[in-house]
């Protein structure tokens, strides 16, 4: 489990390194149209295998999601 540890860290590394970068990748407009066409991807299959009265869900948590992501508030 070594090698897992040690990609793990890596990982933790370079996350921390470039901190700003990635906050600013994932605030940009082109992570906000490419999660937005996710989002309609995944938020359409789920409504398509769950029961209609789910839908309402299924939108709030993608719109949740949305605000996380993007340039979108």
């Amino acid at each position: 489990m070594g090698a897992l540890d040690d990609l793990t860290k890596k990982a933790q590394d370079f996350v921390e390194e470039n901190k700003d970068t990635i906050n600013e990748a994932l605030n940009s407009q082109q992570a906000e149209d490419i999660s937005d066409k996710v989002l309609d991807a995944v938020s359409d299959a789920a409504k398509k295998v769950t029961p209609d009265e789910h839908d309402e869900k299924v939108d709030a948590v993608r719109e949740n999601i949305d605000k996380a992501i993007g340039t979108e508030p």
